[in-house]
């Protein structure tokens, strides 16, 4: 595998090269911090011994003519004339393979005199010398066992990867299973949940996609056995005028059906178009608002009369407005076509803390709920139509993230509530 687009190589050389560079900067740090000690309490002891020599030769009242030269135990004491210095002066020198540290100290600044200590630090450069051998080893010790745990560690971090790679890796139409989060690490929960809703939706997607095409072929198959049968029957033997008429408004009537039909499966495909759709910033309640009045118009006919009610005044958010338009004019139009004359429906938007809930209630006779009636080509009641109304909603639904439910009125009247749940997505505040 090229190492550019491996994660698990790209891990372990980031981990090594970070951790080298942080051994390597502390070892100099520690080294630096060591070497700057010693030779921090070396100045300060030839300073000490120059002020007790100072303080000698003064109280003994010595000729500094006469101040002895000390040489011995790798220390000299000298008194030297530098007429370009006029403070305490530290040097290191090397002479030969010897390193020393030089101090001059005023002694007759008059006379630019100074006391000169000389000190062979051989020894101390040894020590330092061990102790950055040490630091080596030990940096070398921790690099390779740092380079052991970078490999460790990678190959620990990535096995939840590996593990979700190989299980997706395996999955087709015909085989979508759960992730389980159980031998995942907490971090990869979401990750693992949004691959579950997502595997949930295929699964649905897949699922109504067969029955759509399943249940087409039935329901276009029907109509056409009934036509084809009663011409036959028609054209079996001479008859009045008015038995052909009969049979020509027979095959209109199913001819017509079949036509809404296929209307409904292009409204379908023009709606997996629509998910492309490119999100507008919309005021929820205005946009209701513009659809409850035009839906007055086809409920006019029923003299159904339809309300509006918002719990808020303005809500702006980003949404795909073909889309929402289709979910809630099949929630419309089927409350209509199921509740009698005369009777009301009502349209709410209620802004909940983390979600918006769109409801449209009806007076009708309800619904069994357990029947799948967002499934393809799923009726109930005696009202013409294809089935495929509310199966349109749903997926447009799930195009949205969100959810759709059609359940009884559970406030002692008969009929039933389609209800729009929508992740509370504003763009500005509310008013």
């Amino acid at each position: 595998m090229n190492s550019k687009s491996s994660i698990y190589k790209q891990f372990y050389q980031k981990l090594i090269f970070a951790t080298s560079i942080f051994i390597i900067t502390i070892s100099f740090i520690f080294y630096g911090y060591t070497k700057a000690t010693i030779y921090e309490e070396i100045q300060e002891g030839l300073l000490s011994d120059a002020k007790l020599i100072y303080k000698i030769s003064l109280e003994s009242k010595i000729d500094r003519t006469d101040f002895n030269v000390i040489n011995g135990s790798g220390i000299s004491v000298d008194i030297v004339k530098h007429p370009k210095i006029n403070s305490v002066t530290f040097n290191n020198l090397k002479i030969g393979n010897d390193h020393f540290i030089e101090l001059l100290y005023p002694f007759d600044l008059a006379n630019h005199k100074f006391i000169k200590i000389v000190k062979n630090v051989n020894s101390s450069r040894a020590m330092l010398n061990k102790i950055f051998n040490n630091l080596f080893l030990l940096s070398l010790g921790g690099l390779i066992m740092v380079i052991l745990y970078a490999f460790t560690v990678s190959k620990s971090l990535l096995r939840p990867i590996i593990q979700i790679t190989d299980k997706l890796s395996n999955m087709n139409e015909n085989y979508l299973t759960q992730i389980d989060k159980k031998t995942l690490p907490l971090e990869f929960h979401p990750l693992a949940d949004s691959i579950n809703t997502l595997t949930n939706k295929i699964q649905t997607y897949v699922k109504f996609q067969k029955e759509l095409f399943i249940g087409t072929a039935h329901e276009l198959k029907t109509p056409l056995a009934v036509m084809k049968l009663k011409n036959e029957v028609t054209l079996m033997k001479q008859r009045e005028p008015e038995k052909y008429q009969d049979t020509l408004k027979l095959t209109i009537g199913q001819i017509n059906d079949m036509n809404k039909m296929i209307s409904s499966i292009l409204d379908i495909g023009r709606q997996e178009g629509a998910q492309f759709e490119k999100p507008e910033e919309i005021d929820l309640v205005q946009f209701l608002q513009r659809k409850a009045n035009d839906y007055r118009m086809l409920s006019a006919e029923k003299k159904i009369t339809i309300t509006y009610y918002s719990n808020v005044n303005n809500y702006n958010t980003l949404i795909q407005p073909t889309i929402l338009n289709q979910i809630i004019q099949n929630l419309v139009q089927n409350a209509i076509k199921f509740t009698p004359s005369n009777k009301s429906i009502a349209m709410r938007l209620e802004r909940q803390k983390d979600r918006i809930i769109i409801s449209v209630t009806d007076d009708g006779i309800g619904i069994d709920e357990k029947i799948d009636l967002f499934a393809p080509f799923k009726r109930q009641g005696e009202e013409s139509g294809a089935g495929l109304g509310l199966f349109l909603a749903k997926s447009a639904a799930d195009a949205l993230g969100a959810t759709i439910t059609l359940k009884n009125r559970t406030d002692g009247h008969t009929g039933c509530v389609g209800t729009l749940t929508l992740l509370n997505n504003p763009v500005c505040e509310l008013k």
